[in-house]
């Protein structure tokens, strides 16, 4: 099993290194001069695809389009929550991506029109393209819970998407007396990295521990397991016994309306008043995905999953957590391993060749103490058009130990300089 990590992360290390260094060839297909490839979103889904066109295909036009400067990583974000990272050392730039003669363009993309294959930008001015990639990432569906809004969100932090919402959380976690109640709301349905909730939970119990220790921390789910819900459970009985309770949807733990002036949640079973309430909400493709499209009736996006062109419009592929990826998680590894084939797929279609056949790997860790971390390995094929789940050559582990959590540790680096070149 210690040689299996080792592998894994030398692996990770050497595609950042490539990711650093520009080396990497295509193969199966020579690119030819000219093409033009435009990728709305920056995040790893998006950033990972535009450097990976930049190796595959570099006469091709790579434009990268999205209105931030900078990007803070929602992974390793719950550890920002409780101070064992701070919110600095999950940002990360568009420098690199400048240094790889991507172009930049720091405005909102405001339409797209696909017949006319061109981008309008927020500003007016258009964006033409061959080829485009949508990676909005997720939004938040308000009032899906009954009172849970925009507004409702500064009393009742999400802090799904990391920056301002984690640091209203961590301020309500430090101001809350000893002896209250911490309440996670989770949603039912396709949600950004299924095991993060439960990790959140795990990190706030450590802080709890030291710093609140009469303190409680519910969570109110609106499904009935939650993934390695065996080694999350155990840790939390060795580790915080009796400090988090979790509740399921069978046993009245969806919550179906809030009130954001009172702090209070309220499910089948009744009211329940909490000092701080983190209300994570449904969530779906960003509003551009929906606005061009893109989106079907149940709301995400459908592709052919080996080039991730979308299914209802042609000319546009689409990538990470908008994307409807088979058995693929919504994480930021599954988004940077559909990057890397959306990538091989568009620079193999721009010179007139074969697109390669697809292969995705992921993997997602959680903290549920300072040094301690579980993994959840994945490998996935295309089978009859669907993306399904194999067996991973790399073990997940039966438990969280302190192995997991130095293997978490250089993968974050990894991914950041697969992504982003940072």
């Amino acid at each position: 099993m210690r040689r299996d990590r080792r592998r894994w992360l030398r692996m990770a290390a050497m595609t950042a290194l490539y990711g650093a260094s520009g080396r990497l060839q295509a193969t199966g297909f020579s690119p030819q001069p000219g093409g033009r490839v435009v990728l709305v979103g920056a995040g790893f889904a998006g950033s990972a695809c535009a450097l990976w066109l930049r190796r595959l295909a570099p006469h091709v036009q790579v434009t990268l389009v999205d209105p931030q400067q900078r990007y803070l990583t929602c992974p390793m974000s719950n550890e920002a929550l409780v101070g064992w990272r701070s919110l600095a050392s999950i940002t990360v730039s568009r420098a690199a991506l400048a240094r790889a003669s991507i172009r930049l363009v720091r405005e909102r993309a405001a339409a797209i029109e696909p017949d006319a294959r061109r981008v309008r930008l927020a500003d007016g001015s258009w964006l033409p393209f061959d080829r485009l990639v949508i990676a909005p990432g997720i939004r938040m569906l308000w009032n899906r819970i009954e009172g849970y809004d925009e507004a409702a969100a500064q009393s009742l932090p999400h802090a799904w998407q990391a920056g301002e919402q984690t640091r209203r959380l961590a301020q309500q976690l430090q101001s809350m007396d000893d002896g209250g109640v911490v309440a996670i709301s989770v949603p039912t349905g396709p949600m950004r990295c299924p095991p993060a909730p439960y990790e959140r939970a795990s990190v706030i119990a450590a802080w709890l521990s030291q710093h609140k220790p009469r303190s409680k921390v519910l969570i109110f789910d609106g499904n009935n397991f939650f993934p390695r819900q065996d080694v999350f459970t155990d840790a939390w009985q060795a580790l915080y016994p009796g400090m988090i309770e979790w509740i399921a949807s069978t046993a009245h733990g969806a919550v179906q309306r809030v009130d954001a002036a009172r702090r209070t949640l309220y499910t089948d079973s009744g009211a329940h008043p909490v000092a701080v309430a983190n209300v994570i909400p449904p969530q779906a493709p960003g509003l551009i995905a929906a606005d061009a499209g893109l989106a079907s009736d149940h709301g995400w996006c459908p592709v052919d999953p080996g080039s991730f062109e979308s299914s209802l419009v042609s000319g546009v592929h689409v990538i990470g957590d908008a994307c409807i990826a088979g058995a693929m998680p919504k994480s930021a590894s599954a988004a940077c391993s559909q990057a890397r084939q959306c990538a091989q797929a568009i620079a193999a279609l721009l010179a007139d060749g074969e697109v390669p056949p697809p292969a995705f790997d992921s993997v997602c860790y959680s903290f549920v103490a300072p040094a301690r971390a579980l993994a959840i390995h994945g490998r996935f094929a295309v089978q009859d058009d669907t993306i399904v789940a194999m067996p991973s050559p790399i073990e997940s582990g039966t438990g969280a130990d302190a192995q997991q959590a130095h293997a978490a540790q250089g993968w974050y680096r990894a991914i950041r300089a697969t992504a982003f070149g940072a």
